[in-house]
């Protein structure tokens, strides 16, 4: 059988995008979920756009905050730019929602029947660069003796399953919980947030990729942040959300830098 052309053709975007690469911050943001891009030859999956513009095809606002967050820090950001239906840069590849069939109730007819070739082009072309550029801004970071914290950026829909979530963000962690949980008291001391404690998800080896592969396996300080979406839907919610992360992630710096 012959191979299949590339998935990627010239006019595609590439797979990875990045945000003051040479950024003095310890902080170094990831976007796994930024952009909603499809590749041309997949035909946008089979759906129309405007369920590619809901929250099954990319996490709304996050793209906006994480650079102006970058901006505001000084911090090298990471930012992967097609489409969670197309792969999902943060779930491991054997876990269901790498690539899934049905994403909130909307049937993905570009992903029925993949088989194994198709499969592999997703993962070599999209999902590889992007860890693979995380990767070596942590080993360059480390060479550097400069320190790091590893902030994964996301937002979740305001109502999930009929269900409508009071949270305005949340604060996800496993095995170390320590940035997080300072992460967590500085946001619920601003006075005007509901803040949840590993909710509305919570990072697992079996549905995460990002925090167990880059974070927890360097014994980074790290936390995978959730905003919910209509909070920074718009230009003026990305940058006040970013003008007070900037804050507080300040206040938290030296704490989580000075032994390191």
């Amino acid at each position: 059988m012959a191979p299949l052309p590339p998935l990627l053709s010239p006019h595609d975007p590439a797979p990875v995008s990045e945000r003051n690469a040479g950024g003095a911050s310890p902080f170094l943001l990831i976007a796994d979920h930024a952009g909603q891009a499809v590749p041309a030859s997949l035909a946008k999956l089979g759906l129309a756009q405007a369920e590619l513009d809901r929250h099954i095809g990319w996490d709304i606002g996050i793209a906006g905050t994480t650079t102006r967050l970058s901006d505001a820090l000084d911090a090298h950001a990471v930012l992967q730019a097609y489409s969670r239906l197309v792969i999902d840069c943060n779930r491991p590849l054997h876990a269901p929602g790498s690539i899934v069939a049905t994403s909130d109730g909307t049937p993905v007819a570009g992903n029925a029947g993949l088989d194994a070739a198709q499969r592999t082009r997703r993962v070599e072309e999209i999902f590889v660069p992007y860890h693979a550029r995380i990767a070596a801004a942590l080993d360059a970071r480390q060479r550097a003796g400069r320190p790091t914290i590893l902030i994964a950026m996301h937002s979740f829909t305001p109502s999930m399953a009929g269900h409508d979530r009071p949270w305005h963000a949340g604060v996800l962690y496993q095995h170390d919980p320590a940035f997080a949980h300072a992460l967590l008291d500085v946001l619920r001391r601003e006075g005007d947030l509901v803040v949840g404690d590993n909710q509305p998800y919570s990072v697992s080896d079996a549905t995460d990729y990002a925090i167990p592969v880059h974070a927890e396996a360097r014994g980074l300080p790290h936390v995978e942040l959730e905003i919910r979406q209509d909070l920074i839907a718009d230009a003026a919610g990305q940058q006040a959300w970013a003008e007070r992360l900037a804050r507080l992630f300040l206040s938290l710096q030296d704490r989580f830098t000075a032994a390191r």
